[in-house]
């Protein structure tokens, strides 16, 4: 694992995926982990109350809800079954995922390893090589949840 490739805004969360040991603070973990459940379709915006924000902060930390704060926690534990694997892809994954490639994302660009800007038609970020060169990725599409998401 090398120390370079990996992320750390703080030592709250402290979490490996892949390769990968990235430690966050508190507001920038739960800021991805929303974020995270946004881009999937699980929630419909980032207006999360503390209890669910703590709710799903416990899914992507643990893999699972020991006890529901809120009834978006409470959706996820009682509809398990059909929420946890969308197409053969699983939910948890997939959030740690979407909070691992973002703060991989914005390791590299601190790096100057990545140029960032904002793609108005695409309503999202592009990643160039700052060298001129080629985008040196393209942001595989993710799954949707959004037959799932939770309206509570």
């Amino acid at each position: 694992m090398a120390t370079e490739a990996n992320y750390e805004s703080g030592e709250d969360y402290v979490v490996e995926f892949d390769r990968f040991r990235f430690g966050f603070n508190s507001s920038d973990f739960e800021q991805r982990v929303t974020a995270a459940a946004v881009k999937l379709g699980l929630v419909a915006d980032n207006e999360l109350d503390e209890d669910e924000t703590a709710d799903l902060v416990q899914l992507v930390e643990r893999d699972w809800i020991e006890s529901p704060r809120s009834g978006l926690g409470q959706y996820l534990v009682r509809h398990w079954e059909r929420v946890s694997l969308v197409g053969g892809e699983s939910l948890v994954y997939w959030l740690k995922k979407l909070v691992f490639r973002g703060a991989w994302l914005d390791h590299r660009v601190k790096e100057g390893l990545l140029d960032v800007s904002w793609d108005d038609s695409a309503a999202d970020f592009l990643y160039r090589d700052p060298r001129g060169d080629r985008a040196l990725l393209d942001l595989a599409d993710v799954p949707s949840w959004h037959e799932f998401q939770f309206r509570g």
